[in-house]
């Protein structure tokens, strides 16, 4: 049996490489071995820190008689979700069809076609409470193949068909006359939504939903407070080396899946430090939550070459003895006795990119230099090992090793907004120049990733709907349109902001009915809805000064665009066409700040208290 995974770039395909499961990786070897042999293919979907993955790994794909199984009358694929998202998502949609508990690991059944015809998640090795055994589910999708072949043929062609309907270009349309008032709609439902007795959002489980509660810190709302603070006294919240976990299974954050992932705590960091900036009563405590997740990000996920990984492991050996969870029932000093679990180092770009920009907001925020270093080295590592010839983007890598993965919407705009934001705080041009060229390649391909889509599902004209929904971070139509807004909000040119105004407002329908799913989305709405505001800041000389009390006090401005800039810098940023920063100039040797709102300015400030005042008016 050949051993395809042992080399794989996704460590998860490499947990199994050793099964007795014959695995092919993603591509079009396998399918062409199933139409040789005519048998079904089980498309198997999950990530190195699922803990469920682990356990039917542990149970049915290490077991030589379901290999066997599996082996004689299937052909099988193991992939990477985290690698091929969209892979991922064509799959998951089509599970909707037979499942309701969605999920992974995510079992798919599909013809050698590529067309899904029976779909399920996690299933253990013997039947349990109704739950048919894997090898139940074998021998039934096996019988359903030779005796009710017409009938698999019908489901997987309607299924097929279905998904072809779904699919459509990226949404447009006018942005409703009514968006405000449906926008305070959907913040009551949040707030009517909100569990008053633990924090959150309904029972159980129970996750953080970030993007919500960046769209409530933008509204105002007290709700994003409340919630946060919630979650970080919770036992969601590692309090000895920081960071958060994926989600809890009971309504009081009790039981936590252990997982922790980078797009949760890059989120989280950017609304604590922002919560943390603030003058609220919470903002020590925001800033100490801030703290930990930095710290987990910067000295558990960072890579040496600078990039992060994707995720820390829910499993590791404590005590000899494989325990989910079991390291983080330890102590400090308990910790120290035991190999921490381990980490999946491949570097995605899009949750790069937003851990780029959340180190870098948090770190000019909060006064902390250290953190905007380490969201340099990972921007510097993507843009010399992720960025191709012609401009497009890779997906994915590990130790230098690229993978052959599609870059998506997300990787797009999530590393471009990552460089606006580092951009803003360090003064570099470069990287809006390189944010820009990124945006601008995604508008000109038609709102689409530039690079086209999975080669696989291209070849078997497997439809892909675009996807909107972002519960867990923003969508990658969410991601290009955040940072074309900035860059509006850096330029001043029109195009910008009307193609996120068209794009959002296309989305806008489907997300005030359901705010918990789109808080993305309805954060843009917020954006699109208040006047544009501008802070620059410029410093004489050719270094900022880290002591400037003018900086000091922009650091609170967190809601709006704040950019700072020595005067040579100012000028490079004009040069290269950011509009923003044209004729800044430090007003006689004095650091100096310009407040603007839709493109007016004030008269310049050089007071630190003239400009506190400005920013919060008495």
């Amino acid at each position: 049996m050949a051993n395809r995974l042992y080399d794989a770039i996704s460590p998860y395909l490499r947990s199994h490489a050793d099964n007795p499961v014959d695995w092919f990786p993603w591509g079009t070897e396998a399918f062409d071995e199933a139409a040789r042999r005519d048998v079904p293919v089980l498309v198997s979907i999950g990530y190195s820190t699922c803990h469920w993955c682990h356990v039917m790994a542990r149970e049915s794909f290490s077991d030589p008689e379901l290999a066997q199984q599996l082996n004689s009358r299937f052909v099988a694929i193991k992939v990477d979700r985290e690698e091929h998202p969209e892979v991922d998502s064509v799959y998951l949609a089509a599970a909707g069809a037979f499942t309701q508990g969605l999920g992974w690991p995510l079992n798919v059944f599909v013809t050698p076609q590529g067309k899904a015809f029976f779909a399920g998640t996690y299933s253990p090795p013997t039947p349990i409470q109704g739950h048919p055994s894997f090898a139940q589910v074998l021998d039934a999708v096996d019988d359903a193949w030779q005796a009710r072949r017409d009938q698999v043929d019908l489901t997987a062609d309607a299924i097929s068909d279905a998904l072809t309907r779904a699919a459509a270009t990226t949404p447009r349309g006018a942005l409703p006359a009514d968006a405000d008032a449906r926008l305070a709609q959907a913040v009551r439902e949040l707030e009517a939504y909100e569990d008053t007795t633990y924090g959150g959002f309904g029972g159980a489980p129970k996750f953080p939903v970030a993007p919500v509660l960046s769209m409530l810190l933008r509204r105002g709302s007290p709700l994003a407070t409340r919630t946060l603070l919630a979650m970080s006294r919770s036992p969601l919240r590692d309090a000895i080396e920081g960071g958060f976990f994926r989600y809890s299974v009971n309504r009081d954050w009790s039981d936590p899946h252990y997982e922790r992932m980078l797009y949760d705590n890059a989120l989280l960091l950017d609304e604590y430090a922002r919560l943390g900036a603030s003058p609220d009563a919470a903002a020590a405590e925001a800033r100490e939550t801030a703290e930990g997740i930095a710290s987990f990000l910067t000295s558990v996920l960072q890579q040496p070459d600078g990039g992060f990984g994707s995720a820390q492991d829910s499993e590791s050996t404590v005590a000899s003895s494989r325990s989910e969870g079991g390291y983080y029932a330890l102590d400090a000093a308990g910790r120290a006795l035991e190999t921490s679990p381990a980490v999946d180092a491949k570097i995605l770009t899009g949750w790069n990119g937003l851990a780029i920009a959340a180190l870098a907001r948090a770190g000019f925020a909060l006064d902390r230099p250290d953190w905007i270093a380490s969201a340099t080295r990972a921007a510097d590592y993507l843009l010399e090992s992720h960025v191709l010839a012609d401009g497009t983007l890779v997906r994915a890598s590990i130790d230098g090793r690229r993978s052959d993965a599609v870059a998506t919407l997300e990787d797009y705009g999530a590393f471009a907004g990552g460089l606006l934001a580092l951009a803003t705080v360090s003064g570099r041009v470069d990287y809006a120049v390189s944010a820009r060229r990124l945006v601008d390649a995604v508008l000109d391909a038609g709102f689409v990733a530039p690079g086209g889509r999975d080669s696989v599902l291209s070849a078997q004209n497997i439809a892909a709907a675009v996807d909107t929904a972002e519960g867990a971070y923003p969508s990658g139509i969410s991601a290009v349109c955040a940072a074309a807004l900035t860059l509006f909000d850096l330029t001043g040119e029109a195009r910008y902001r009307d193609v996120v105004s068209q794009t959002i407002g296309g989305v806008a329908p489907e997300a005030f009915p359901r705010p918990i799913g789109y808080g993305a989305t309805l954060e843009l709405v917020q954006r699109l809805l208040e006047p544009t505001e501008q802070l620059v800041v410029v410093t004489p000389g050719t270094e900022a000064d880290a002591s400037d009390r003018l900086v000091d006090e922009a650091r609170a401005n967190t809601e709006s665009l704040t950019v700072v800039v020595t005067e040579t810098q100012a000028r490079e940023w004009a040069e290269a066409g950011f509009g923003l920063l044209a004729g800044r100039a430090a007003s006689n040797g004095r650091s100096t700040a310009y407040l603007c709102t839709d493109f007016v300015c004030r008269l310049p400030l050089t007071e630190p208290v003239d400009l506190e005042l400005a920013l919060r008016p008495v």
